[in-house]
This record gives structure tokens, C-alpha cells and sequence, in this order.
């Protein structure tokens, strides 16, 4: 080889080269230009303040990256133009921009921006074949035309690979791509096969740091010019919150990684420590669990995580954290329920019985201590709900200890059991399936010494009173989600009063509002009608109403602002100007018929889905209303690194990763489906189906008036009229991911288990509306076939950037859930799925969703809002319905009072 032969290394640069030779050993990439993965740096950028968040790139530079990734992608921010900004400001600081720069976005736009920004030869992070090999190849081009290197992804159209050999494999077919089709230089490619999270507690994720350790392998023996890098950060994130085991657990890792020939790694080089100063026994434990030795059962992962939080760091010094256990009995219960340990529970209370009098002084003596300091850490915003339920666990589990010897003292001195907590009676009422927050709402009152009687679902109003009257109950609350229950909550309301109770009625769910409870429901009852946003505010306003020097003053001013509130509604009525309904009916969606050619579907008639993977469904679950129920706000997964409420959300969201895992692997619930289309054609307002019955689908349209040119949208208005002279479709279906899920609810309810009952509900509620999004999108791409090229992420499918819309009867556009009935009849959906209607049409299991499929590229989700009697008239007369019983389901949406 001659002196001036180049030998085929990666050459990078900033104003100085990289080149990374055999010997380079491993190439350090500074992690903390990423607004995902530094507060201080994301806060710096959403604040404008770019020259200031220079310094975090410097920091990064003076501890060692040989490389800097800067990451720009967040929903508050526009990415290009901050990428664009910073990467033009950190040129010009020649302390940084000496060292190559790795431009990281999942948004090939905010990628192409940066490589217009960067000066020398740098890195792209990441491409990829998950949308296929067209943009694959399409995205290399540009990458190779601005001669880039670039970081390839291990993700296909299949998914992101995490065994051994799908890593491999994947790799492989891009290297190939590369090299013979676009001309990259094999050393110009870098591939990132995947580092999991281990010690997750799930047993098929033990092995993934052996699958990419040993296809790191493979990786370098097949293509041994190609690079290997990795997130390493992302191995230990079932420790976040804990450096000191991180830290640890990145040395081990990136020990045995570069051995096996990884090259390179996104690592915060500040916090990386010497692989032969680990502590022996935490090395140790780290390469047990990394390496998937003597874990059978999870005995290696238990292990790490016993170690783990029996200590903390502070420097390198490690601090036992068992100091607890020698407390007196009464301070253990306590640390016990605050930190929401069920461990040692059973051995305590029983300890405890015995140096009390009688059993029940253990609840109101030192269990009720905790749960009063649970509920004030609670009230001042010191704890979140996730760690109140995990209390209520702990709360539980004592009390079932302890319940044996006070039903033999209740037996052997009925009065010596006299008097007690308070009772609150909770129920959502007939007809009525959804009780998430009425559990939430139960477990938090309980959490504050309340005694709760919870009647659990569909609950007729004789029942709740009965039993509020057997019970002596001293609060009745009521809980309802579908639009029916708004009435049945008034009719609760007149029966309390016919039958002369004088008890308070709290109103609750996601279908209640202040100004409904104080224009409908507190008219009808004279003791006091409160309507709660949500859990946190129960204890508030149980307290006030329970106290007899607070009820007087709390209720009157509840009955004042319910006045006015009245009255706010009654006046509001004249502001607002409505078109006639025919008016309206002219006015409808500027769709040019003429020029509209419909998709005919790749398949007519009903197709039916049992035991769907469930599996299938993980990747479209939205986890932003998961977090919402459990009253933890902010959006995913920004969540997880929020200063407040980050550290409890990452702990909730691992719990529910477990739990998912289990409910999936252990076939914990079925999921069925069924979908149909037909042809249709508009008719007016309605959609004839030809369904071998004609079926007839009655929509309701738009009628506040608006600016001149605005349409008043009706969904019959996105299907073809009859007289286009062209045959549309329409298409429907029906889903559910709750059959057998009463067994497993029962199983946690047994164990005293609120916090995983509770959790089991919702995760079933968000694999519902994933499998309606997972069906949606195999609908548009295969089924119906009329968007089959799509490529979206899933948070693109979660903003709707898709073609066609899946509204539901009972909600916005089209509110009237009596529609529900077509729709149930067309799909045979209950011999189908599984799914019942109750009398009130809430679905059964309510981890269900159905709608109505729309293809027209034209067509989108609105509400209709308020309308006018002149509608509801016509409405009733197409429907062969009566006025009031339409009245009764579309009650939210009427203009006038009834």
C-alpha cells in the first residue's frame, strides 16, 4: 500500500477531523444537546436563550465527547428553526464546533435543516426502513449528497427488532441498500441495533442486552467497515432516579459492548466511572442482570433492584436505607403507608393488634396516623394519586389482617362497635358501565378516613337508596359518563327528595359539568347538590359538608353560585343566532361531487376479528389519556421528565409497561373486533346503507350560525348523494379488548388491590381505542384500501394526519347514541364481539369503542353544538322517533330548556 493510499476509515469533523481508527477504542457522543434528555438544556431552548444553552454543549466538550448530538424535537418547539438557530450559533464557538456534530431527529425535515447549518463532516441520527426502502433510500441521497455519515436504525416495516437476529437481519438488508443501490462507503454507516431497557421485571426483556451485545457481533464479523453505536442510557431506564446504580450499569455494559465491537455510543461522559472502581458487589449484580446470568424467574433482576433501593448515591458513598425497620411499630406503619411498601404489612399490623386493646384501635390509632399524613401530603401537592392508590393498597391489606378479630369482637360486644368513620355511598347509575374515577374518587376518600360503600356499575335508583337508607349513609355520590346518566342523576335527585332524605349528593364523570348539576340536578333536591371536578377535590368538599361548623356557610355558597350559574345559562340562550334548519341544510360541505371518484372497498360485508393479537396493539396505544385518568397531567413522554410530577409518572408508567406485558403474555383478556362496509348514498341528512335492508343512518347538522362561506357540517354530507349518480360506501365497526377482564378485576379486589385493579381498567381502556386506531389504519391501507401507501407514526395517528375519520355515535358529530342500534344490527356486533348494550347504549365491556368508517378526503371530526327545536322536530319525524325521547339522548346539544 503506497503513503498516499486513504485507508477506508469513518472520517468525521468539526473544525477538527475525527478519524476513527482500530485503536480509537470507543467514540464518546455528548447526550445533553437532546431537549428530550436534559431539562436544564429543553428549558434553555422553549426559553429562547440559545446562546446560554452553549454552555451545555461546552460542558459536554470539556468532559470528554468526542462527538456532540443535538436533538431538537419537541411539540412546543418549531424544530427546524431551532435547530437551524442553535447549530448556526455553535458554529461560530470554535471551542465546540472543533469536535462533529450528530444532528438527531426523528423528522427527516429537521434533519435536512441542520445539514444546511454544519460545517466538516457529520453524523445523521437516524434513518431508517420502518416506512419502507423508497424514503429509506430517498432520505440515504440527501443524507450522502451532503456527505454525511448516518446512523441506521435496526426498524422495519415490521418494527423495531429486538432478538439477536432480526437486529442482524435488518442491518444487513439496509447495509445492502447502502452500498449497491445509493453508493454509501461501508465505513460511512452506522448502525444503532437497539438498546433496551433490562431489569424491567418483564422476562422477555432480560435477554436484551445479550441480543445486542451478541449482534453487535455478528454486525462487525458481516459488514466490518460499518459502525456499531447505541442510546446507552436507555439499558438502565428501569433505575431512573438512581445515578449511582446508572452509572454502574453503563460501565458494565459498554465493558462487554466494545469488546464485542461497538464503536460508539450516546453516553453523558460526565457520569461514565471506571469498570474496576464499581463496587464488587453492584458490578457483580450488573453483570448478572446484563449478561442474563442466573435469572431464572428474575432472581438476578430481583436482586439489582433490592440493592437499588436499599441504597442511594451521594458521591460514592452508599447509604442502607433499612433504618426504618428498627422503629417502633406505630412509625413503621406509617413510613409503610406513605411510601405505599405492602412487604412487611402483614408482620406489623399483626405486631401491632398485640400491643393494642381491641383490633379496631389499630385502624383508628396508628393506621388512620398514616392515612391522615397520606391525605395531607396528598392536599398540599406532595404526593400524586399513583401513590395514594399504592397507600390505599397498603391500608387495605392491614385492614384484612385485622377484620377476622373485629368481626369475632363485633360478635362477642355488638356495642363496643358503635359510631365509626363517616360513609360516603358511591355508585354510577343505571344503565352505566365506566367507574375509573369513581374508584379513584373512593380510594382517595378512603385514603382519608371515610368508610366507602361502593355499589359498583348500572345501579338503579332504588338500589342507591336502599342501601344508602340500610347503610346510614352520610353522603351519596354519583358517577356517570354517557349522556343518559345526566337524567338519571336527576331522576336520583327527585327520588331523594320524595323519599325526605336530607343527606348531601355529590355529582361526578366525565359527562357532568357545574353548569348541568346547577341548572338540572340541584333544583330537583333541597340538602345540597355539589358536582366534583375530580379526586382530589372529594376530600375537600366531603370535609366541608361533614363538618358542622363548615356545612352551613359551604352550602351556601354552592346554592349562590348555582344561582348564578342558572341564570349565566338562561341568558346565554338569546346571545347565540341559529339558521333555521333549512337554512342550515343548504349550507353544506363544498364537496365537488362531480369531480369525486369513490374507493370502492378491497372487501363488501362484515369481517370479524377474535382474539386479536394484543401485541399487535402496544405500538398505537396513546398513553396521554392513561396518565389524565390517573389526575397526572402533561404530554407524553415529556411527562416522564417533568420537575414535578416526572419521577411518580415514570414509576406509573413502568408499572403499567409490567402489567401490559402480563395482561398480553398471560392472555389476561381477549380482544374481538368486527368491521363492515357497504354501499351508500346520502339522502339529505340521513345515509341510505344498502345493507339488504336500506338501512337509514339520521345525522344531525350544524346550526349556530356563522361567518358567510362557513359550512354547517353534517357527516351525510362526506357520503356521495343519490343523485351524483355515483355509489358510495360507508363503513362501520365494533371493538373490544375487555372479555374477561371481571375475573382478573375480582382477583386484585380479592388481594386488596385498588392500585392495580384500577390500573388493569385503564390499561384495557387504552388497548381499546388502540386496537379502534390499529383497525383504522389496517382499514385504510388493506380492508377499504383508499390511503394504501400511508406512512404515519403513532403520533401522527394520535393528531388524526390520517385520510377519512372513525366518528362515534354518542359524541360529537354525531351525539345521538340510538344510532347505536343500526349500527349494532349491521355488524351483528354482540354475536360478533361480545359487546352488549345496556339500556342506556354504554357498551359492555366498557373497554369498547364502535363508529362509523368515512373515506371522503374532505371529511373531518367536528361537533355540532347547540340546535334548535325546529331540528330536533325534523330529527324525530326521519327517525320514527318522539320528540321527547330524542330530547332525552341528545339533551347536552339542545338549545332550549326541556
Amino acid at each position: 500500500m503506497s503513503a498516499t493510499t486513504i485507508r477506508p476509515f469513518l472520517r468525521l469533523s468539526g473544525l477538527e477531523p475525527l478519524v476513527v481508527r482500530p485503536e480509537t477504542n470507543f467514540i464518546n457522543v455528548g447526550e445533553r444537546t437532546n431537549v428530550t434528555g436534559s431539562k436544564k438544556f429543553a428549558r434553555l431552548i422553549r426559553e429562547g436563550k440559545y446562546e446560554e444553552a452553549l454552555s451545555v454543549a461546552r460542558q459536554q466538550v470539556e468532559n470528554g465527547a468526542q462527538v456532540i448530538d443535538v436533538n431538537m424535537d419537541d411539540a412546543l418547539l418549531d424544530g427546524v428553526q431551532a435547530m437551524t438557530t442553535y447549530l448556526n450559533l455553535l458554529q461560530s464557538e470554535p471551542d465546540i464546533a472543533k469536535i462533529p456534530v450528530m444532528i438527531d431527529s426523528s423528522k427527516f425535515e429537521i434533519i435536512e435543516a441542520g445539514l444546511k447549518c454544519v460545517q466538516g463532516k457529520c453524523i445523521v441520527n437516524s434513518i431508517s426502513m420502518k416506512e419502507g426502502e423508497e424514503k429509506f433510500i430517498r432520505e440515504a441521497i440527501i443524507c450522502k449528497n451532503y456527505g454525511a455519515a448516518v446512523v441506521v436504525m435496526a426498524f422495519d416495516e415490521v418494527g423495531q427488532a429486538d432478538t439477536k437476529d432480526r437486529k442482524v437481519e435488518i442491518c444487513h438488508r439496509a447495509y445492502k441498500i447502502l452500498t449497491e443501490q445509493v453508493g454509501f462507503a461501508p465505513q460511512d454507516i452506522i448502525f444503532d441495533p437497539n438498546i433496551f431497557a433490562v431489569a424491567t421485571g418483564i422476562e422477555e426483556h432480560n435477554n436484551y442486552a445479550v441480543d445486542f451485545i451478541e449482534a453487535t457481533r455478528e454486525i462487525k464479523r458481516l459488514m466490518p467497515l460499518a459502525k456499531v453505536s447505541g442510546g446507552v442510557s436507555n439499558v438502565s431506564f428501569s433505575f431512573r432516579g438512581n445515578d449511582h446504580v446508572r452509572e454502574a450499569i453503563h460501565s458494565v455494559f459498554l465493558f462487554y459492548a466494545i469488546k464485542a465491537g461497538m464503536d460508539m455510543g450516546i453516553v453523558n461522559a460526565g457520569q461514565l466511572v471506571v469498570y474496576d472502581e464499581i463496587e464488587p458487589q453492584l458490578r457483580q449484580l450488573c453483570e448478572d442482570v446484563l449478561l442474563n446470568r442466573n435469572n431464572d424467574n428474575n432472581e438476578a433482576t430481583e436482586k439489582l433492584i433490592n440493592f437499588a433501593e436499599t441504597v442511594k448515591a451521594k458521591g460514592k458513598e452508599i447509604v442502607k436505607d433499612e433504618a426504618w425497620r428498627n422503629e417502633p411499630v406505630e412509625k413503621r406503619l406509617a413510613h409503610a403507608l406513605i411510601n405505599g411498601i405492602t412487604d412487611y404489612i402483614d408482620a406489623d399490623t399483626e405486631e401491632a393488634r398485640q400491643q393494642y386493646a381491641r383490633p379496631l384501635e389499630v385502624i383508628e390509632g396508628p393506621l388512620m396516623d398514616g392515612m391522615n399524613i397520606v391525605g395531607d401530603l396528598f392536599g398540599a401537592g406532595k404526593m400524586f394519586l399513583p401513590q395514594v392508590v399504592k397507600s390505599a393498597r397498603v391500608m387495605k391489606k392491614a385492614v384484612a389482617v385485622l377484620t377476622p378479630y373485629i368481626e369475632e369482637e363485633k360478635r362477642n360486644n355488638p356495642a363496643a362497635l358503635q359510631g365509626g368513620a363517616a360513609r360516603i355511598l358511591l355508585a354510577t347509575v343505571k344503565g352505566d358501565v365506566h367507574d375509573i374515577g369513581k374508584n379513584i374518587v373512593g380510594v382517595v376518600l378512603g385514603c382519608n378516613g371515610y368508610d366507602i360503600i361502593d355499589l359498583g356499575v348500572m345501579v338503579p335508583a332504588d338500589k342507591i337508596l336502599e342501601t344508602a337508607k340500610r347503610e346510614r349513609a352520610d353522603i351519596i355520590g354519583l358517577s356517570g359518563l354517557i349522556t343518559p346518566s345526566l337524567d338519571e342523576m336527576v331522576h336520583v335527585a327527585k327520588e331523594m327528595k320524595r323519599q325526605g332524605f336530607t343527606v348531601p349528593l355529590l355529582i361526578g364523570g366525565a359527562t357532568t359539568s357545574r353548569t348541568h348539576t346547577a341548572v338540572k340536578i340541584a333544583q330537583e333536591y333541597d340538602h345540597g347538590v355539589i358536582h366534583v371536578l375530580d379526586a382530589s377535590r372529594s376530600v375537600t368538599v366531603a370535609g366541608s359538608l361533614l363538618s358542622e361548623d363548615q356545612r352551613g356557610d359551604f352550602l351556601g355558597n354552592i346554592k349562590t353560585e348555582y344561582t348564578r350559574l342558572k341564570d349565566d345559562f338562561a341568558n346565554k340562550k338569546s346571545v347565540k343566532q341559529y339558521l333555521p334548519i333549512e337554512a342550515a341544510q343548504q349550507i353544506k360541505s363544498p364537496i365537488k361531487w362531480d369531480e369525486f371518484v369513490p374507493v370502492k372497498p378491497n372487501m363488501l360485508g362484515v369481517k370479524v376479528f377474535k382474539d386479536y393479537d394484543l401485541a399487535d396493539l402496544v405500538d398505537f396505544i396513546d398513553w396521554g389519556p392513561f396518565f389524565i385518568a390517573w389526575e397526572l397531567h402533561g404530554k407524553f413522554p415529556k411527562i416522564l421528565e417533568d420537575e414535578v410530577v416526572g419521577k411518580e409518572a415514570t414509576k406509573l408508567y413502568n408499572d403499567a409497561r409490567a402489567l401490559l406485558d402480563r395482561i398480553i403474555t398471560e392472555k389476561w383478556v381477549s380482544a374481538n373486533g368486527v368491521i363492515g362496509f357497504w354501499p351508500a348514498n346520502s339522502d339529505g341528512d340521513d345515509v341510505v346503507v344498502k345493507d339488504g335492508k336500506d338501512t337509514r343512518l339520521s345525522f344531525l347538522r350544524q346550526q349556530i350560525k356563522k361567518a358567510p362561506g362557513q359550512p354547517q357540517f353534517c357527516l351525510a354530507d362526506y357520503i356521495a348523494p343519490a343523485d351524483s349518480g355515483k355509489e358510495d360506501y360507508i363503513g362501520a365497526f365494533a371493538v373490544t379488548t375487555g372479555i374477561g377482564i371481571e375475573k382478573w378485576v375480582k382477583h386484585f379486589e380479592d388481594q386488596h388491590d385498588d392500585y392495580n385493579s384500577i390500573m388493569l381498567k385503564a390499561l384495557c381502556d387504552r388497548l381499546a381505542e388502540a386496537f379502534a386506531e390499529r383497525m383504522h389504519e389496517r382499514v385504510r391501507k388493506e380492508f377499504w384500501g383508499y390511503a394504501p401507501a400511508e406512512t404515519l407514526s403513532n403520533e401522527e395517528l394520535i393528531r388524526e394526519n390520517y385520510e377519512g375519520i372513525r366518528p362515534a355515535p354518542g359524541y360529537p358529530a354525531c351525539p345521538d347514541h340510538t344510532e347505536k342500534y343500526k349500527l349494532f344490527d349491521m355488524l351483528h356486533a354482540t354475536e360478533s364481539t361480545g359487546i352488549e348494550l345496556t339500556e342506556s347504549l354504554a357498551m359492555y365491556p366498557a373497554s369498547s369503542v364502535c363508529g362509523w368508517y368515512f373515506a371522503n378526503p374532505d371529511s373531518r371530526y367536528f361537533g355540532i353544538g347547540k340546535i334548535e327545536k325546529d331540528q330536533v322536530v325534523q330529527y324525530a319525524q326521519r327517525k320514527g322517533m318522539s320528540v321527547e325521547e330524542i330530547e332525552k339522548w341528545i339533551r347536552p346539544n339542545l338549545e332550549y330548556d326541556i
